[in-house]
């Protein structure tokens, strides 16, 4: 079965975690200032999950100069890794890997 194609739409949206006013350019998913999500996708930009549960930032993974964020939902426990943005907060993505590195 083919991958289905991502839906590129541009939505601005108000952070439901933090009430940030964010700006989408058509692959905004998740809040720059916070980094929390809302679980919208069941494939990326369909906007077709039901469950629309606030996605907390519990992971972070840097491969090949790309920094990726584990996002988990707080209603149905699902999991997404989504891409970092370049105006996310960079002191957020540091702070979640030293949590998940655990202490020193």
């Amino acid at each position: 079965m083919p991958t289905p194609k991502f839906q590129r739409t541009r939505e601005d949206f108000i952070c439901a975690h933090c009430g940030e006013a964010v700006r989408g350019d058509g692959y905004t998913n998740h809040c720059p200032a916070c980094l929390y999500s809302q679980h919208v996708d069941i494939n990326p930009g369909d906007r077709a999950e039901t469950c629309r549960g606030l996605m907390q930032p519990v992971g972070v993974e840097h491969k090949k100069g790309q920094y990726r964020l584990l996002h988990r939902c707080l209603t149905c426990g699902a999991e997404r890794w989504n891409k970092a943005a370049p105006a996310d907060s960079f002191d957020l993505i540091l702070q979640i890997a030293a949590e998940q590195s655990g202490p020193p």
